[in-house]
């Protein structure tokens, strides 16, 4: 059984990759909304990447080092954007985005 999980791992990851094209034009408006609401911070941008619906903003503050604050202004935003789903207390981004998103130049750490 791990076996055959792992091959559906490696095989849902190499459909992401052939995917990613397709998915960057579909989603372009929100994807650009995404980035002008996180800016160029690290901390928002890596709170981002782990707003899966598993993670509870406490996790998040915790993981990201993101000020709680910080953090629910974010969701808040995000939120507005219709960028998360309903649920603020475990937010789950509603669109695909790559590992390396928020890599494209300089950020701070704000």
């Amino acid at each position: 059984m791990p076996q055959q999980i792992e091959l559906l791992t490696e095989i849902r990851d190499l459909l992401h990759v052939m995917a990613e094209p397709a998915l960057a034009k579909r989603d372009e408006k929100l994807r650009n909304a995404l980035r002008t609401v996180v800016g160029r911070s690290k901390k928002k941008a890596a709170a981002v990447v782990l707003m899966d619906g598993l993670n509870s903003q406490a996790a998040i503050v915790k993981k990201s080092k993101i000020d709680q604050g910080d953090l629910s202004r974010l969701v808040k935003a995000l939120a507005k954007k219709s960028l998360i789903a309903s649920n603020e207390k475990q937010p789950k981004l509603c669109i695909t985005i790559p590992p390396n998103f928020f890599e494209q130049g300089d950020n701070s750490d704000d």
